[in-house]
């Protein structure tokens, strides 16, 4: 003890030293009481045990070396007569304090965490960010807040003025700076070792999960989840036999194709179609937040779609038509890869998503132009990575000049501009005498719902309406200028939303709030109807390809709604953690914790009803979500 006391008074490095030997301690201590918390469940070794601190004890130090830099390097640059100053003990001081508030508030979040979902904290903590309305009022009505609050203010007091002694004995340090940067360098290669050495798997040593989960830290945990974007399925959820699952997913594919592969879960298949290919040009525009309730033939009374509500009569509308998400790259994600979502983030933000099979590669194949236009900036959302790595030229607001960018607000440019730019593109793709498709993000319909002046009725910024306004006057233009250019009889335009305006319901996937419009207008080629078969976004890149009377290798999990059965008719719906299949008028949902909920009349009386009167739609929803979780994995949608 005195060696140690001695080294806290020759070095300011010693406070970091004391966080350290705190935060080991605490951290030991949350793993203790959730061990024994579960001990019931382990039925382990007493080496098992040993290995979960011993583990436990380098995955926290690893952590905290990455959480040490800024404090190390702080404690490098400081001379010593400003860090002997009175103002630096007062920082010293209130910042221990707070790292220590912080560390225990951190610990009891993890052992509530761990209450509700028997594991350190992953992507559904992160999802909480989101969430954050919801999150803080489920904590206030199930925790006695206050209480808790004081309780860890208490906790931090005792222990700052524990060591308060020991912290204040380290400005008497007077270190020369050479000496300063040898002990700054050791400490910054820690998070160097960790980097290299402590990877995300570090703690899964054991066929035991909670086992596995004890041996990990928390907060690293947090961090890598926010970074890799995933929820574990295979732990969360509910599974079904893998063989049997795959035999029912290839079944649900089969219709039209010809499987080309046994392999589990591997769902490549030959789409054929008899007769030639219609080698049109595709513009495929994506709405911002164009919920269907905005146009007037869904129930809308605001009139607020004059132009959509018309020109929709000409072209082929689906009807039953749904959104797989409630976020713009769950909508991206479902309409490039025709996959259903994954829970935790969308691929559209994962790392390593490049070369997956998308709809602008079967284009590609052919000598299309294939360019994804956005009219903000397309590192928002990961957007620019993601389509570049998948074979899309990419043209976004910086690619603009001066003279067309007239109008734009923090969002990017106005719609009416990304619109022309796309009539441009054409122009030169038509020049060249090369086919064209061309994936469009609009940005007008959101918030703060600005755009040109004296376009609409309504005045910039004043709401949502506005904004969607905004949105079919821009398309309006863009159809009339269109029709003066020599390739627009040889063109499909395809018009989607990529989710709602808005998700939120008393119920946990309130189905109406996934209702959008899917339209397809073609004069020359595609007739005047409505389609009124239940469909969601992954149905779209099948469907424009069966229209084209394409033949392709195909890893689609969306079929062509042109030749499907009404009977035979779903939607895919989700949040991040709820994974939902809507059928036969009922919908079912998978959750964490291994849940499984039955709705009957979803978009009426919401009925919750017992699991066992959906079986075969239950096996059928497993079957869609549980593959698309192992392809993505193991990485089997992946083109050469």
């Amino acid at each position: 003890m005195a060696v140690v006391a001695r080294l806290f008074e020759q070095s300011r490095f010693s406070g970091i030293l004391l966080f350290l030997m705190i935060n080991l301690g605490g951290s030991a201590l949350l793993r203790t009481a959730l061990l024994i918390r579960q001990l019931a469940d382990l039925d382990v070794s007493f080496y098992s045990i040993a290995l979960v601190f011993l583990l436990g004890i380098v995955n926290d130090l690893a952590f905290f070396s990455y959480l040490m830099i800024p404090f190390a390097l702080y404690l490098l640059v400081l001379p010593n007569a400003a860090y002997q100053s009175k103002l630096n003990r007062i920082l010293v001081f209130a910042g221990f304090f707070v790292s220590l508030y912080g560390l225990f508030f951190v610990e009891m979040a993890e052992w509530t965490f761990w209450d509700e979902f028997g594991v350190r904290f992953n992507f559904i903590a992160v999802d909480y960010l989101i969430y954050t309305h919801e999150v803080v009022r489920n904590i206030i009505e199930s925790y006695p807040l206050g209480g808790i609050l004081s309780g860890i203010f208490i906790v931090t007091a005792a222990c700052f003025l524990a060591m308060r002694k020991l912290l204040a004995k380290s400005f008497k340090a007077s270190e020369p700076f050479l000496l300063r940067l040898k002990i700054t360098a050791a400490l910054l290669s820690l998070p160097l070792i960790s980097y290299v050495g402590v990877g995300q798997s570090a703690h899964q040593f054991s066929a035991n999960t909670y086992l596995n989960e004890l041996a990990a830290n928390g907060p690293y945990q947090f961090f890598a989840a926010f970074r890799n974007n995933e929820l574990d399925y295979r732990h969360f959820y509910k599974l079904g036999d893998d063989r049997q699952l795959s035999g029912v997913i290839r079944a649900k594919l089969a219709a039209n194709a010809h499987s080309s592969d046994k392999e589990l879960y591997n769902i490549r298949r030959t789409i054929k179609h008899a007769g030639e290919e219609k080698h049109l040009n595709v513009i495929l525009i994506t709405v911002e937040s164009l919920s269907a309730e905005f146009l007037t033939r869904f129930g809308n009374t605001e009139h607020i779609t004059p132009f959509m509500d018309a020109w929709f009569d000409q072209g082929l509308l689906f009807t039953n038509f749904y959104a797989t998400g409630t976020r713009t790259v769950r909508g991206l994600e479902a309409l490039t890869l025709s996959i259903p979502p994954t829970p935790g983030q969308s691929i559209v933000k994962r790392p390593d998503n490049g070369n997956l099979f998308n709809l602008g590669h079967v284009f590609q194949q052919r000598g299309y132009d294939t360019a994804f236009l956005y009219g903000g900036r397309g590192y928002f959302d990961n957007m620019n990575a993601f389509f570049a790595g998948n074979g899309y030229r990419i043209i976004d607001q910086t690619d603009f000049t001066d003279e067309e960018v007239t109008f734009a607000n923090a969002w990017g440019v106005s719609d009416d501009i990304i619109l022309k730019r796309t009539l441009k593109e054409a122009d030169r793709d038509y020049q060249n005498r090369r086919p064209f498709f061309f994936q469009i993000m609009t940005t007008s319909n959101h918030r703060p719902y600005t755009y040109p002046e004296g376009k609409i009725d309504i005045p910039p910024g004043t709401g949502r309406t506005g904004g969607v306004k905004y949105t079919d006057y821009a398309l309006q233009e863009f159809i009339s200028l269109a029709k003066t250019r020599p390739w627009f009889d040889d063109t499909l335009f395809v018009v989607v939303a990529d989710h709602c305006a808005g998700s939120a319901r008393k119920v946990d996937l309130p189905v109406d709030r996934y209702h959008i419009p899917l339209f397809i207008y073609a004069p020359k080629h595609v007739p005047a109807k409505r389609n009124n078969i239940l469909s969601s976004q992954i149905d779209v890149a099948p469907t424009i390809l069966g229209l084209l009377n394409f033949s392709y290798e195909s890893q689609f999990y969306g079929r062509d709604l042109m030749r499907l059965p009404k009977d035979e008719g779903r939607a895919l719906i989700s949040n991040y953690q709820k994974l939902g299949l809507v059928k036969n008028n009922k919908l079912v949902y998978l959750s964490p914790q291994q849940r499984i909920d039955v709705i009957e009349d979803p978009l009426g009386a919401h009925r919750p009803v017992e699991v066992g009167s959906a079986v075969r739609l239950i096996e059928e929803e497993m079957a869609y979500y549980q593959s698309a979780d192992y392809i993505w994995s193991h990485r089997l949608n992946r083109y050469q």
